[in-house]
Order: structure tokens, then sequence, then C-alpha cells
């Protein structure tokens, strides 16, 4: 890949943005960048495997499959270029990934090792607080959780409980829940989170299937 062309894929992430030309360059050429294409149906990390780089999604689109620490259910997302997969999880107490990736499609990656990262942070002042900038929002994205307002019917209660399982608040995503579980976590009976979720059927929203939720568009679940 050229420089130039390097320059253009990397200035589509956050932690770029804002870098001088001349910074930019300094790092496509001093940084060991690596470059991966890989096919449809390629399972790329598994969940609980050590987060030992920063994967760049340049091409392409993955599926992104998280499930519940008690194996009750599970959530499968669609995410699509540009993205960068859990970039907190290069530090901290937890350095593994907490999804499974699998291409949806021919994909390409550029990726960074650790240790690069560490040198850029340290030679880089506006990688440096781009990292920090990233990770503080979503520090303080977490943070605000307990204070928003409280939902005011089971059907926002459902809405709130997809949003808060999904790793990005838009597109396609696929709950394998039973309606029971759904039921117990929400603590609610199953044939009122029944009729809410027919309700949400009816207008379009999703749709329901025997264990299985489809959700087309999950920002349309706010209008």
């Amino acid at each position: 890949m050229s420089a130039l062309h390097l320059y253009d894929k990397l200035l589509q992430f956050t932690l770029f943005q804002g870098m001088s030309h001349a910074d930019l360059m300094e790092v496509v050429t001093h940084t060991k960048i690596g470059f991966h294409k890989f096919p449809k149906g390629k399972r790329l990390v598994s969940a609980g495997e050590p987060c030992n780089r920063l994967s760049f999604l340049i091409n392409g689109s993955l599926q992104a499959e998280h499930v519940a620490d008690n194996r009750a259910y599970r959530v499968i997302e669609r995410l699509s270029a540009p993205y960068l997969p859990e970039p907190e999880r290069l530090f901290g107490i937890h350095q593994q990934y907490s999804h499974t990736y699998t291409t949806l499609t021919d994909v390409n990656l550029i990726t960074i090792d650790k240790q690069e990262v560490m040198l850029l942070m340290e030679t880089q002042l506006v990688f440096r607080l781009n990292m920090v900038n990233l990770l503080a929002t979503e520090t303080q994205r977490l943070l605000h959780h307990p204070w928003r307002t409280c939902p005011k019917s089971l059907r926002e209660r459902i809405i709130l409980f997809f949003f808060a399982h999904c790793q990005y608040p838009a597109g396609p995503k696929t709950f394998y829940i039973l309606m029971q579980q759904l039921a117990d976590h929400l603590n609610d009976s199953r044939l009122d989170v029944s009729q809410a979720l027919n309700g949400l059927q009816a207008d379009g929203l999703l749709t329901l299937h025997r264990g299985r939720i489809e959700i087309p568009m999950l920002e349309r679940l706010l209008m």
C-alpha cells in the first residue's frame, strides 16, 4: 500500500484525526504496520483471546458475537469499515477480547502491535491525546448509565436492553434469547414481554423467531 493511500486510510479513524501531514507521514514511515486480507467466513479472533494489537478494519464487514456470562443468550452484530474493534482491551485488567469476530465479506485490516502503539503514544502528542479521549469518552459513557432517565414502559425497557448489549448503536442485530430469559432479565412476565415484542414487530422494527430476534436497524427503535 502506498504511503499516500495509507495516509488516507488512517485518517478515517479517530486515533489519527487532527495529526498534521508531517506527523502522519512520520507514523507511516517509521511505524511497523501490518497489512492483512482475509476471505469471507474467516474467524479473526475468539472471545477470551489476548488483545495485543489494534486492528483497523479498512474494507469490508465483520460479524461480532458476544455471549452472556451465564451462556444464556448471545448477540450478533454486523460492523462495517471503517471500524476499530475494542481498543480499550489493549490496556487495563482484562486484556482479552470480549467478542468473537468473523468476516462477513472479504476484508482488509491494518494492524499495529501494542509495543508500536505505546511508542506512538510516547512520540506523537495528538495520537496520545486521541487515545486518552477515546478511553475517557467510553468511561464517561458507562459511568453515566445509572443516571439516565428510567424507562417509562416495558417497551422502553426492552429497547434499552437491546442498546445496552450492542457495541455499535446502529445497524442490524440478532439476539438469540428465549422469551422467558428476556422476561427474567427484565423482571417481568413472559406474557407482557411477548405482547411488547409483538407490538415492536407490528411496527416493523423487528422480527420474532423461536429463540431469535432480528433487528434490521437498531437506531429505528428510538424513532
